[in-house]
Formats: structure tokens, sequence, C-alpha cells
């Protein structure tokens, strides 16, 4: 074992966004040697994504001394089934409507072993390996970006389920009657109201239907992000503060429902949105409290992630490499 690792020293990791593709090469300590990136959606193609992967890994693999030194690779990716290594029907990303055979696609461009498991459960690795969430067996990831993603870890174990995609706690239903449209096909989704994106959308809904004041009036409303509320609520304003109350009491209702399947001893938040601190974690917190069934409360940790960026989800998408055969 260490002779191998002594030849093989380093794994990649992927983070695989809607927005950015994240690549690390890891250590077996966990510290990152080289990064790189890509736009995830200027490719055309899954075909040409590895394509331009490949190219911009090339200068980083030469960097610690060429493929022959990489172990493997994991990849952390919206809609990834553990199972069988495929991104199905990703609804962020353009290339991935279908089935596609990620895992497989890398492992011959670059000519290891890959492995692919969806983006939230790859940050619950890293996390439960180097953050907040280190030593703990039992505890609900939650990611809040584009979409809102979630890992589970039961008795030290990912829920993966029968066919790869147990625990997309971002597509419970919130609102049953005219919730909001969601990428996967159905309505009142929690991501289409506490997403980055679902954020922006509360705040259209507000200037739209209310004519109360607020610095949000000064921005086109189509390019408000969850960065200009959060700036807007850290100069007082009422609109801001009230949009953040509202994601963050969906959000504490919605974990004192899922703290009834798996009594977790945090909810670890980790995402953009997070970046608001007790702007969204207060109303979180007093939510559950309100919500939770008497038996769980008092209990769960309110956590925001202790690695910055997608360090986590790469650390946790590259952990899945050391376990791969050669």
């Amino acid at each position: 074992m260490e002779a191998e690792q002594t030849i093989k020293p380093y794994v990649l990791g992927l983070d695989l966004g809607g927005t950015n593709a994240v690549f690390g090469i890891i250590d077996a300590h966990g510290i990152i040697k080289a990064t790189t990136a890509i736009k995830t959606q200027e490719c055309a193609s899954a075909e040409d994504f590895v394509k331009n992967a490949t190219e911009a890994l090339q200068i980083i693999i030469d960097q610690v001394g060429g493929i022959g030194k990489i172990k493997g690779m994991g990849i952390g990716a919206p809609n990834g089934n553990f199972y069988s290594g495929t991104i199905e029907r990703a609804a962020n990303i353009a290339w991935a409507k279908g089935i596609v055979p990620l895992a497989d696609m890398f492992s011959q461009s670059l000519g290891i072993p890959v492995a692919l498991t969806n983006d939230a459960n790859a940050a619950a690795l890293g996390e439960m390996a180097y953050g907040v969430a280190k030593g703990m067996k039992n505890f609900i990831m939650i990611t809040l970006g584009t979409g809102v993603g979630s890992g589970i870890v039961v008795n030290g174990q990912l829920v993966y389920g029968s066919d790869g995609f147990a625990g997309e706690l971002g597509h419970v239903i919130m609102v049953r009657e005219n919730g909001r449209s969601c990428g996967c096909g159905r309505r009142g989704c929690l991501e289409t109201y506490c997403s980055a994106t679902g954020v922006a959308r509360t705040a259209r809904e507000m200037l739209s239907t209310t004519d109360r004041p607020s610095l949000l009036r000064e921005l086109d409303p189509e390019k408000i992000t969850s960065l200009d509320i959060s700036i807007a609520a850290g100069k007082g304003d009422k609109m801001a503060k009230d949009i953040f109350e509202f994601t963050g009491r969906m959000l504490g209702q919605a974990c004192a429902d899922f703290a009834t399947f798996c009594s977790p001893e945090a909810f670890v938040f980790f995402g953009g949105l997070v970046k608001a601190g007790e702007l969204i974690m207060e109303p979180i917190r007093r939510a559950y409290a309100e919500s939770v069934m008497p038996v769980f409360r008092g209990k769960a940790k309110f956590l925001v992630s202790a690695l910055d960026g997608s360090t986590a989800a790469v650390l946790g998408a590259s952990a899945l490499g050391w376990d791969l055969e050669d």
C-alpha cells in the first residue's frame, strides 16, 4: 500500500457546477497541490466538455509529474449517480439533459479509473473528512447555490438508496398550491425558493406585487442576485431583510421535517447563499425550533461549512479516487 501511494501519491477531484467546473489535484493529506477551472456552459456537448477539461488538466497534471502520479479521479456532479457513473437529466447543465456516462468518458480520456457522485454528496464527504463535520456519523449537508442540494450521512455512510438518487431534498415540495415551476418538471420544490436563484425570484415577486420602498428598486429586476439582496439587507433595507426571513423560515421548516427520518447531529450549510450569515441562519434556527417534533428539539447543531468556495466539493470528490482499483 505504501509503495503504491509513493508511486501514485495524488488523486484528481472535480466539482462540476452549473457555471464552473473546478478541478484539483490532492495528496493523501487532503492538501490541494494544483487547481484549474473551465466554464461548464461554454461547451456544446459532453464530448466538448471532456475535451476542454482534459486540455486544462494536462497543465496541472504535468506540474505534479504526469498522469503516472495520479491514482484515480472523483467527480461531484449534479444528478450524479454513484452506481453507474452517469449524470442523468441535470437541469442546470445544457449538455446533460439526457444520461451522460461522464465517469467512463473521463476514464477513457485520461487513462485512469474514475468514480462519480452527486455534487452535494461530494461536499458532504469533504466536510466529513476535513471540515466542521469531521468525526460526525449522522449529519445532513445542504448546499445553497444555483440549486439546493443535499448529502445525507447516516451511521457514517452516505445515503444512495436503491438507484443512486436518494436524498434529493432540494426537490421536496414545500408549496403545493400555485408553487413555483422547477427545472425538475414539478412545482413548489424547496430549490425554487431557497437557492440563490430562488432568493432572486422572491425579490422580483416582492418588487412586482408591492409598492414598498427598497434599495432593490434601483436595480434591474432581471439582474438582481442574492448578493445584491444581501448588500441591501446589510444597509438596513426592510424588504431585503424580509426576503432572507422568508427564505430562512422555509429552510428551517424543511429541516424540521428532515430530522424525522435520520435524527442528524447537525445540519451543515454550504454555498454562496450562506455568506449572508445571520441574515439567513437566524431565521433557519428559529423556524426549526418552532416546527421540529419535541423529541428532536435542541439536539441538532446548525453549522456553516468551514471550507471555502468549492474546496469541500473538490476534496470530497477526490476522496472517491483513493478507493479506486488501478
